[in-house]
């Protein structure tokens, strides 16, 4: 369970990180669009992990290996935003967040399930449990 200093620096980190990749990361890494999805911070706030979701990517994970070779300088432009509200400037760690694919697989799938209809003449409703009438 995070303190509520872990969240405050977590949200602040997580809104000038959000910025920092809107403002500056066509610079750095061209049209790509990246989010910030989460920030989990250790109890000693020295560490920041950051959740990311990449989108208009042709492959994240290599798009994931370009922003962590970019960690220090991603670091010094977040230092020298927060450096007067906290005392470290948190180490970045970057992680793939792969919910929004995993959403993206799981509607994939529900559309292909063929549930039958009521008025179908072959519709057995024993079949079906789940299926109040």
């Amino acid at each position: 369970m995070e303190s509520v200093r872990q969240q405050k620096v977590a949200r602040l980190i997580q809104k000038e990180m959000a910025d920092i990749f809107l403002k500056e990361s066509r610079m750095l890494f061209g049209n790509v669009f990246i989010s910030i999805t989460t920030v989990r911070m250790s109890p000693d706030l020295s560490v920041a992990k950051l959740y990311l979701s990449i989108m208009m990517a042709a492959d994240k994970k290599s798009m994931l290996k370009e922003i962590q070779a970019q960690s220090k300088e991603l670091r010094k432009l977040l230092g020298e935003r927060i450096r007067k509200q906290v005392r470290i400037i948190p180490e970045i760690v970057f992680y793939l967040d792969d919910n929004v694919d995993y959403a993206n697989h799981m509607d994939e799938v529900m559309s292909k399930i063929a549930i039958p209809k009521k008025e179908d003449e072959n519709f057995d409703p024993n079949e079906y449990p789940g299926l109040k009438e």
